[in-house]
């Protein structure tokens, strides 16, 4: 088992919800004591809310991930008033927590075009100054996506979420509303003896073709990025949309709902998961798990019962496989201390790397 989630943590570096940047303001200019001259203001930081960004592609596209204003002009006789230094904008996805190191909120970024100054730059020399120029602000920042539920449900409709949702959290799920969302999933807490609780959303079904934006398709897809796992529900017996689709077996079920997530962002594909075989009650269903079982362990091998553009480039790995029963209980407990499992680890794991960034950051200002 330990082995498994070492992988999953490796991969899941894919997927990025939070980053650490360090951000400078820019200093400013000397003054020019002969004239009385005033040196520029240093440039500030910026962080912008953006449509089609994400915080994987500010780590690609900056690796030092070091913002900084530009300097503001000094004075000179040519121009007395030197130059403002250039802001420096960070182009990051709308829907974020912007924080200090140690979690401190600055602001949140819920529509595009909303901006927050992380940096202030530094101010020119003047006579007040000695026409000494200030240097900017410098610290390091954390943009962190704002999650909507520890766990998002992926499923057909009619996999059965919404009754696994009410036998997790033995209680009518709340409709919730997020600023940045235009989509209400539904949120339901799941309660242990030891008062934890963890959130699960379920999300409105996916419709097969969902990337090219069907139904609720996108929406629902850009939700699935705001939870830290994935909880694939699927009927043991498989299903068939309506009468004009073709029957899917569950092994096709969860090809189908992978190869939906890798289309919309590939990233998706490598989070957390767990997989719940779902209808358990029904005739067959033994047979028919087993089979489901054997399938996934060698996904290669009975991939070419799909059409070709339906196969996903990476299979799904699942940390458990668990068969459940929403309408008789069965199974539920089981799945319940699995999903504590699986969350408690990533925990631990990511507070191991706060750590070691920590050590690292204070090793490097000592030397």
């Amino acid at each position: 088992m330990v082995q498994l989630s070492r992988i999953c943590f490796r991969k899941y570096g894919n997927l990025l919800d939070n980053l650490r940047l360090y951000v400078r303001g820019g200093s400013g200019g000397m003054g020019l004591p002969r004239l009385g001259g005033q040196g520029g203001s240093g440039g500030d930081v910026w962080v912008v809310a953006t449509k089609n960004t994400t915080l994987k592609k500010i780590k690609d596209k900056y690796p030092q991930k070091r913002f900084v204003g530009g300097a503001g002009a000094n004075s000179s006789t040519r121009a007395l008033k030197g130059e403002r230094g250039k802001d420096k904008e960070i182009l990051a996805p709308v829907g974020i927590a912007v924080t200090t190191d140690d979690g401190k909120i600055i602001g949140d970024l819920n529509t595009e075009g909303e901006r927050l100054m992380v940096a202030k730059g530094g101010s020119g020399g003047t006579q007040y100054s000695a026409f000494e120029p200030s240097r900017g602000q410098a610290k390091h920042i954390r943009l962190d996506l704002k999650l909507i539920a520890d766990l998002g449900l992926v499923g057909f409709p009619n996999a059965g979420k919404s009754s696994l949702l009410t036998a997790l959290s033995n209680a009518t799920p709340q409709i919730a509303s997020y600023a940045f969302t235009t989509l209400r999933p539904e949120i339901g807490k799941v309660m242990y003896k030891d008062y934890k609780q963890i959130s699960v959303a379920d999300l409105p079904g996916l419709i097969e073709g969902a990337h090219i934006n069907k139904g609720m398709g996108h929406k629902f897809l850009k939700h699935v990025e705001r939870t830290k796992q994935l909880l694939f529900v699927v009927d043991v017996s498989g299903f068939q949309l309506a009468s004009k689709t073709p029957f899917r077996s569950a092994f096709e079920a969860v090809q189908l709902l992978t190869k939906e997530l890798e289309l919309y962002k590939e990233e998706l594909v490598s989070k957390p998961a767990l997989l719940v075989v779902n209808k358990m009650d029904l005739p067959d269903a033994e047979d028919k798990l087993a089979e489901l079982k054997e399938q996934l362990q060698n996904p290669d091998e009975f991939s070419d019962l799909l059409p070709d553009d339906m196969i996903p480039k990476n299979y799904m790995t699942f940390r458990h496989v668990l068969p459940v029963s929403a309408s008789t209980g069965f199974g539920i407990e089981h799945l319940k201390s699995c999903i504590r499992q699986s969350l408690d680890e990533d925990a631990e794991m990511e507070t191991k790397v706060i750590r070691q960034e920590r050590l690292q950051a204070l090793r490097s200002h000592l030397h």
